[in-house]
């Protein structure tokens, strides 16, 4: 009797083992986003999982990438042109043949269709495909008279004010009525400024210019004490 029941207590002990460790290991999402020459169809369920910061976002074909993204770049039947690539932080990557490309402002489906474009004039019909690896450019920066300044990852949308709250506010000495949002322009060229009133937004009818903000944004408080150089 004490025999079978030792014997008993150590198959339940192992049947614990196995449903504490059974699990679809070689299920872990890996890639983010896959472009053809034509569309951008993402994987069931797929996530991009680099750390704890970027593990909720959720890729989509109508993502937009930026600086420092990581791409796979495929040309089918041709692995000389094929190859992985971060974006710059001018916003350009940079292939075979066809040299600096805009990256910046762009979708994966947007992109490829360009490269598929240029590589035309070497070879007939190329099939092109790009593969978001890392995404690494879905950040904001706050800088000022906020009480914590710094860059910050978006994990969902986020508006002007919520990036203030995230920054924990303003300072005493800041002027809340002056913001300023430095964005880049489409494909990456330039740069684009937004004003926006704090004032307006809380309390009267400039709830416009609470933006959406998007990845790659320089929200800028100034001083109230700041010097006003006089322009030559």
């Amino acid at each position: 009797m004490k025999v079978n029941f030792v014997f008993g207590v150590m198959i339940l002990a192992g049947s614990c083992v196995n449903l504490a460790f059974a699990g679809p290991f070689d299920q872990v999402p890996k890639i983010s986003l896959v472009a053809g020459s034509s569309a951008a169809t993402p994987p069931s369920g797929a996530r991009h999982g680099d750390g704890a910061e970027k593990s909720s976002l959720t890729v989509t074909p109508d993502y937009i990438m930026g600086p420092e993204d990581v791409l796979e770049i495929t040309v089918w039947k041709n692995a000389d042109l094929s190859k992985q690539v971060q974006v710059r932080p001018d916003g350009r990557i940079s292939l075979p043949l066809i040299g600096d490309v805009s990256a910046v402002g762009r979708t994966a489906a947007q992109l490829t269709e360009e490269i598929s474009a240029r590589l035309k004039s070497y070879m007939e019909n190329p099939t092109v495909s790009i593969l978001v690896r890392e995404v690494n450019s879905y950040q904001i920066y706050v800088l000022g008279e906020v009480n914590a300044p710094g860059k910050y990852p978006l994990k969902s949308k986020t508006t002007l004010l919520q990036a203030i709250t995230i920054a924990h506010g303003f300072t005493q000495v800041a002027a809340r009525n002056k913001i300023v949002v430095f964005r880049f322009g489409k494909d990456g060229e330039g740069l684009n400024k937004i004003k926006a009133s704090y004032d307006d937004i809380v309390l009267r009818d400039g709830s416009d210019q609470n933006i959406e903000l998007k990845p790659g944004d320089q929200i800028v408080v100034p001083s109230e004490t700041m010097v006003v150089l006089p322009s030559r």
